[in-house]
Order: structure tokens, then C-alpha cells, then sequence
């Protein structure tokens, strides 16, 4: 309930200033159309209260329901209701008649699509049926030039009104659709890259690598008995180790370099552009901040690292095989003693790896 009140106050928002700047300038054509007719005063006096007082009463009236878009939908009826009540009491002069419905119309359409299109047209039946019993069925063909002037403000400003609000909303929802889709490819606990948008940057890499020739180099890297630490310290302190990691990345890490969680305790680098040599001093600088860190509630924790690094290398047929090059590299590291970074010697098919010890 909670978050349909949130969603019906931005929509009530959305609508009060079209409704404000709508309803005040077509009073004036409204007045220009009725003026010729010799109305009684009780009729300006509603006209005067459904231009200007209106918006704001409805306003109070959607953010003070429990459920403000229904109450502002309903108020979007009424202004139907009232549009088709006006449109008849000007005895359908052509031109007012087609500004205030073609206002009302297009503020049904952008509110509520097809639903509320029709429900407004009913609404405006109904305001016709209303003005015709209390004034009779009357028809005025013509319109004279002061009307047609009258009306031109609400085919100029409203319609840029209405526009803007659009815009508005058009932008906020490309913001919201490039949050989620960042969140789509990010890790939550981390805030590095997910398994699977990592997965789709090595490829990309990969392609870069084949075609311009550059250095670069993967690392995977594991966090040591890192179940260990869960059975022994919980899992909340398991968690702050795993985000511990990710910040010591983007600490040692160059902008353009790519950092994911490849899955539980195992994290995953794309190093463009760099050297095998240059990439193992970076990860061996990683490891040794990590060996360092000390967990305030848990001294005694210690934070010990295996690295698996895999150079770029012509032979390799895909992308997936340069990544299984880092990952025998890996292996090699934790079945040797673990704290350690190792390097893939053999990329193409023997899975032997140059061990760097700690």
C-alpha cells in the first residue's frame, strides 16, 4: 500500500500543472464564447471556480487520499465531465468546442492510455447530457475572430505544458532504466561486476586483444579457506572479508581495468593493455595489502589470497580459453601450499603454470 501512495503522489504532482495552466487560459476561451450568449452569473461563477479554484481542491484531494492515484484519476473524470459540460454550454462553438476537447483528450491519452481515453469520452457525454438539460440543446456554427484569438493560448501553452511534463518524465525514466540496468550487471554485496556482465567484458576484451594486438592479462583470484572463516567468524564477517576485497580492487586498479565476483569467494580481473610482469607486481601488491588487513572485532583474522594470472596469447581459440588458462594457473596456486600467485605457462593445451611464491 505503502508504494502504491508513492507511485499516486508523483502521478498527482504530475498532473496539478497541466491542470493549473489548462483550466486557468481556458477560461479565457470559454469566456469568449460564452460572453455573446447572455449566460445567468451563477455560470461564470462556476466556470471561475472550475478554472481556478479546482486544480488546487483536487490537488488536496489526490494527496490526502490512502490511495492518491485512484483519487487523481477519478479527478481526471470530473475534468472530462466538465470539459464535455462547457463544450455545450458555448452551444458547441466549433473552435472552443474543439480546444477543450482536444485538451481534455490529450491529457486522457498521456495520463492513462486507451483505458482512460474512453472513460474520459463517457465523462464528457455525460457534461454535454448535463448542460443540455439545464440550457437547452443549442448549436452556434460560426465563431468570430475574437474567439478563434481567445483560444489560441490553449492550443500554444498547454500543449507545451503537457510537453514538458512528458519530457520530465521521459528523463526520469531513462535515469531509472540505466540504474537497472547497472544494477542488472553488478554484484550487490561487492558492488563489482556480476558473473555474467564480467563474463560478457572478456569477451569483448578478447575481440580487442585479437584485433589490435595489445597486452593483457586475467586474474582470478581466491580468498583461502575463506569457509573456514564462515564457520568460524559468521557469515556477517565472511561478508565484510568479500567487501574488503572489492575495495582493495578499486584501490590498486586502474580505471579502464575490470573487476568481478566470479562466484562465492572467487573474484575475476581484465587487465588491457598491461604486461604479464606489470600485472603480477599489481596483484602482488593486492595480496600483500590484503595479508595486512586487520578486522577490528576478529585481530586474529587473516586474509590470504591465491592468484591465477593468464597473459593473452594468439594461439588461444576463444575467450573461454584464455580464462581456463587463469583458472589452471589458480589451481596450481591453491594446490601448492596457497598465498600465492601463479602464472600460466602453457596456454594452449598442457595447463602447466609458473608458481610465484609468497
Amino acid at each position: 500500500m505503502e508504494n502504491q501512495r508513492g507511485k499516486g503522489l508523483s502521478f498527482a504532482r504530475r498532473i496539478y500543472m497541466p491542470r493549473t495552466v489548462g483550466l486557468g487560459i481556458g477560461c479565457i476561451c470559454v469566456t469568449a464564447a460564452l460572453y455573446p450568449l447572455n449566460v445567468p452569473g451563477w455560470v461564470w461563477v462556476l466556470m471561475l471556480l472550475n478554472g481556478f479554484v479546482w486544480p488546487h481542491f483536487a490537488y488536496q484531494i489526490a494527496t490526502h487520499s490512502p490511495f492518491p492515484y485512484q483519487a487523481e484519476r477519478r479527478n481526471i473524470i470530473g475534468d472530462s465531465l466538465c470539459g464535455g459540460f462547457w463544450a455545450a454550454a458555448v452551444q458547441f462553438n466549433p473552435i472552443v468546442t474543439v480546444t477543450i476537447l482536444s485538451m481534455m483528450t490529450m491529457n486522457n491519452v498521456a495520463a492513462g492510455g486507451p483505458r482512460l481515453f474512453l472513460q474520459g469520452a463517457l465523462a464528457q457525454l455525460i457534461g454535454v447530457v448535463i448542460a443540455w438539460l439545464l440550457f437547452g440543446i443549442s448549436f452556434t456554427p460560426t465563431a468570430t475572430p475574437i474567439q478563434v484569438w481567445a483560444c489560441i493560448p490553449s492550443l500554444t501553452i498547454y500543449p507545451l505544458a503537457v510537453g514538458m511534463v512528458c519530457y520530465r518524465l521521459a528523463f526520469k525514466l531513462s535515469e531509472h532504466k540505466r540504474a537497472l540496468s547497472a544494477l542488472s550487471r553488478t554484484d550487490s554485496l561487492t558492488g563489482l561486476l556480476n558473473h555474467g556482465a564480467w563474463k560478457d567484458l572478456l569477451h569483448v576484451k578478447f575481440q580487442q586483444c585479437r584485433q589490435n594486438k595489445v597486452e593483457s592479462v586475467i586474474a582470478l583470484i581466491d580468498i583461502d579457506h575463506f569457509k573456514a572463516i564462515n564457520d568460524s567468524y559468521g557469515h556477517i564477517v565472511g561478508d565484510t572479508v568479500l567487501r574488503q576485497l572489492s575495495v582493495e580492487l578499486r584501490r590498486t586498479l586502474r580505471e579502464g581495468d575490470l573487476a568481478g565476483r566470479y562466484g562465492g569467494d572467487e573474484f575475476c580481473v581484465i587487465l588491457p593493455n598491461m604486461s604479464l610482469h606489470h600485472a603480477r607486481e599489481v596483484m602482488e601488491r593486492l595480496r600483500e595489502v590484503l595479508n595486512d588487513y586487520r578486522h577490528p572485532p576478529v585481530p586474529e583474522l587473516r586474509i590470504k589470497l591465491s592468484i591465477g594470472l593468464a597473459a593473452y596469447q594468439t594461439v588461444f581459440a576463444d575467450a573461454i580459453t584464455w580464462l581456463n588458462d587463469a583458472d589452471k594457473a589458480l589451481y596450481t596456486a591453491k594446490n601448492t601450499g596457497r598465498n600465492k600467485i601463479s602464472i600460466a605457462s602453457n596456454p594452449a593445451a598442457e595447463g602447466s603454470a609458473t608458481r610465484i611464491p609468497a
